[in-house]
């Protein structure tokens, strides 16, 4: 039978999607009711879904009273969903706003609020950063969106970005178990960094944080970055360092990973081998520019194909753009038109990469593309209609290139997020 590559690249996303959602992660989490009160805090890309899905479970499944279960979550705008007892509320993702602030502000409340006999349970996703936002004391909200709109341009690592965010903000990097202690706090998180490092992820509230303000200072110093006078005063702050391993006022705070990249790229190599195609995993924690990570994809693919192989090549991480153009795009788009480029319409070699939350850079609308496809007549098709491939990724602008096309990737809100999936079909027999 005929593969139809596009449907069947779409099958791998979707799979690799519906592994992470909280309808189907979370549940077997879930911890036994307390004596006291269940006290929820969510926030990231899934909070929405991740509460949904907790409040179902202890609501509808266990009969547990609802005046024995409060909480808050905060997830991007679009990414709301129907609670009943939980408040939802939708703040600012990349850059973070004054609904973020706020929401943060009731979870700070309600964390140290808790009771011996509550349980705080925190659900964690990716996006959590932007989400839970308390500037660290002299630090303005208009100071910090400067700096984060600054780091997101810069090609700084996810990773670096939370380390100068952990020390700049009163939940990240541990502070929120501080203010939960001595109540029992129990972190479900679904993991969107490279290694899970629960440190990581949402910028590890409710962990001990390795990192120090000399590591902060030094980021932005590699960068080029020159901060505005009151994050450089709060970053030379001492009382701004975050908890440390062996804190005491963590010893209460439990973590588990509820899904992962890596799980996420197993439900899709399975699609992939049941479909008949060998399948060669080149990691699920990939960090580099887009640009570069799409060239070295290219080369192998273009190996693969020379050889006579069908195979599916899958990887998963977190792709970066440094921009210098004045384009729309993202991580995934733009990996997408580098590696069209580099492949040069070589026959037998379709490809996806897409944002498993659904959005992929764009303005911040739930609309915005996911990612996009490439096919082995993207570069014909794209000359036919006077496209220039090389000067849209000059401009980084591969959001016009691939909707003039009709190439993108525009799945909406997933309410999940284990990052980047890129997959690269190698099928030298099709017709």
């Amino acid at each position: 039978m005929k593969t139809d590559h596009r449907d069947f690249l779409r099958a791998l996303y979707d799979a690799a999607v519906d592994a992470a959602h909280p309808d189907h992660c979370l549940p077997p989490h879930l911890p036994e009711p307390p004596e006291g009160r269940l006290i929820v805090l969510a926030a990231g890309k899934a909070a929405g879904s991740m509460a949904a899905a907790a409040e179902r479970h202890y609501v509808d499944e266990l009969g547990l009273p609802p005046d024995r279960l409060t909480g808050l979550a905060v997830t991007r705008y679009g990414y709301a969903r129907p609670t009943r007892v939980i408040r939802m509320v939708e703040a600012g993702h990349p850059v973070p706003d004054q609904a973020g602030v706020q929401a943060t502000a009731e979870a700070l409340e309600l964390a140290a609020a808790a009771g011996q006999d509550d349980i705080v349970l925190v659900l964690l996703s990716g996006g959590g950063s932007a989400l839970w936002i308390a500037p660290a004391e002299g630090v303005t909200l208009a100071a910090k969106q400067d700096l984060t709109r600054e780091l997101l341009k810069s090609g700084a690592r996810i990773g670096e970005i939370n380390t100068v965010r952990r020390h700049l903000s009163r939940i990240k990097g541990g502070r929120l178990a501080a203010a939960a202690y001595p109540a029992r706090l129990l972190t479900l998180a679904i993991s969107d960094v490279a290694g899970d490092d629960p440190a990581a992820i949402a910028s590890g509230p409710t962990v001990p944080d390795p990192s120090s303000l000399a590591d902060a200072r030094a980021i932005l110093s590699r960068f080029g970055i020159t901060p505005a006078p009151e994050i450089a005063a709060a970053l030379d702050d001492e009382a701004n360092e975050t908890p440390k391993p062996g804190d005491e006022r963590l010893s209460m705070a439990e973590y588990r990973l509820v899904a992962t990249p890596d799980q996420s790229l197993a439900a899709a190599e399975a699609i992939a081998r049941k479909s008949g195609f060998e399948v060669e995993r080149m990691g699920a924690d990939l960090e580099d520019e887009a640009r570069d990570m799409a060239g070295e994809q290219a080369e192998t693919a273009r190996a693969l194909a020379d050889a006579g192989s069908r195979v599916v090549l899958l990887s998963g991480g977190e792709a970066t753009v440094t921009i210098r153009g004045r384009g729309r795009g993202g991580p995934n788009q733009e990996f997408a038109l580098a590696l069209a480029i580099a492949l040069h319409g070589h026959p037998g070699i379709w490809a996806l990469a897409g944002d498993t939350d659904g959005t992929d850079g764009g303005a911040g609308s739930q609309s915005d593309p996911a990612g996009a496809i490439v096919t082995p007549d993207t570069l014909d098709r794209a000359g036919r209609i006077g496209l220039d491939a090389d000067a849209f990724l000059e401009d980084n602008d591969s959001t016009g290139f691939f909707e003039r096309l009709g190439d993108l990737l525009v799945p909406g809100p997933t309410f999940t997020n284990v990052n980047d999936l890129r997959a690269i079909v190698v099928d030298t027999r099709a017709d």
